[in-house]
């Protein structure tokens, strides 16, 4: 590495599935396990690289391959699919004798995802239909991530947290396809689109706190999200005005509506099953996943963090493909990873007397130098709201699971007053 590389989006390997840029929307969904509870909330040991340890998580991370039985797959593939398994179809197509195709929203080793009409709804209601390309391992995972969303419909059945809806599901041809409400556009592609101008801080507090309330929701419920990245927050409606900066002698895109949804539920766990040793897209992995030190609901909260960081600079905090260069950024920008953290790793070819293995006069620490800097030196200015989200990241970003900070904790952290005293006054 070591080499700069201006285009930000190569550094993300977490794109699941391709934006159409013949439309402006695109939808999230995708997969997780079995059952969940009730209830309701208050208010591998090689020194190869991680990225090649989990089979399955390349058909939602890009990180690694999938492997299937040729042989059965061919067997499943009728003559409309195409030698990916992806279904062949065109505007126009009408599935289950309702939903009809009038445009493609995005791609990915999945499947695809296409906007329909439903013509059983009044007014013809648009959607999001996910139709799972015709693999078992994608249909096996898929028909696991209906069972999640029914869980979540049914525990939130007012629709008060900010999680995606499933409306229907069924199959067509051999293809399971899942139908969402239809929303705009992701937090990333938004981003993509303004020419990664960050976000305000008012603007980061409104959606962070609906994803905190979202992702709580799913802890409350024993479900850990696992692979939250701005790809997997989507705007409700991502209409803008364009607004001409004077300072920056460009026009911006000024969202009208900030409220948001998360997305993507592909590889969510419950507390009681089986937990992947390798989870999260590699920008927004915490630091046990990589060490291998197992991993609880303060995953989502380390991946939430980077996530808003994202939001404040409009580019990654962790540009790397690489764990142990990822840990070096950490230390970079965090401070040194604690020894007694280092001791449990199964990792120890990362671990050298207790400190993080790494070669300071390497080219690629010069390269992390360059990139990466003490978090509370990237604050744009001394605002009392802005040392306020520093100090939320702080806890957020915290190495210890102990002592990170929960979600419902960080709820009620000083940075969302301003969201808590506005709801006072309406009620």
């Amino acid at each position: 590495m070591g080499e700069e590389d201006n285009s930000y989006s190569s550094w993300r390997d977490g794109d699941n599935y391709k934006t159409d840029h013949n439309t402006n929307r695109k939808t999230g969904s995708f997969n997780p396990h079995t059952h969940s509870t009730s209830l309701e909330p208050d208010n591998s040991h090689s020194t190869q690289s991680d990225d090649n340890l989990l089979p399955l998580e390349s058909a939602f991370h890009g990180e690694s391959s999938v492997t299937t039985d040729d042989d059965d797959d061919q067997k499943r593939m009728s003559c409309e699919d195409d030698e990916e398994g992806h279904l062949i179809y065109h505007t126009g197509l009408v599935m289950k004798e309702r939903y009809e195709i009038v445009s493609t929203l995005g791609a990915g080793a999945f499947g695809k995802v296409v906007e329909c009409v439903d013509r059983d709804k009044y007014a013809y209601e648009h959607v999001a239909v996910k139709i799972v390309g015709n693999i078992e391992c994608f249909s096996k995972v898929a028909r696991s991530e209906i069972a999640v969303l029914e869980e979540i419909n049914r525990l939130d059945d007012n629709n008060r947290f900010a999680c995606v809806r499933m409306l229907d599901w069924f199959e067509h041809k051999g293809h399971i396809c899942i139908v969402f409400e239809l929303l705009g556009i992701s937090t990333f592609e938004f981003l993509c689109q303004n020419e990664f101008l960050p976000f305000t801080v008012a603007q980061i507090r409104h959606m962070a706190y609906q994803i905190f309330r979202a992702v709580c929701f799913l802890h409350h419920n024993k479900l850990t999200h696992t692979d939250l990245k701005p790809e997997n927050i989507l705007f409700i409606c991502s209409d803008y005005d364009l607004e001409y900066n004077d300072k920056k002698k460009r026009e911006e895109r000024k969202l009208r509506s900030l409220d948001v949804k998360v997305v993507d539920f592909g590889t969510a766990t419950f507390d009681h099953e089986h937990h992947e040793s390798l989870v999260s897209t590699r920008h927004y992995r915490a630091p046990e996943v990589i060490l291998d030190l197992g991993w609880n609901h303060s995953c989502d909260v380390w991946s939430l963090g980077c996530i808003l960081v994202e939001f404040y600079l409009g580019r990654t905090l962790f540009p790397t493909h690489d764990s142990k260069e990822h840990l070096a950024m950490m230390e970079k920008i965090l401070g040194p990873i604690p020894p007694y953290v280092l001791k449990q790793t199964r990792k120890q070819h990362y671990v050298h007397n207790e400190h993080l293995n790494w070669d300071e006069r390497s080219a690629t620490d010069n390269y992390i130098e360059k990139h990466c800097k003490p978090l509370k030196q990237y604050m744009r200015k001394e605002s009392e709201e802005e040392r306020q989200l520093f100090d939320l990241l702080s806890n957020m970003l915290e190495y210890d699971v102990c002592k990170r900070i929960t979600l419902e904790e960080a709820l009620w952290h000083p940075f969302f007053s301003p969201i808590r005293a506005q709801k006072h006054q309406r009620s």
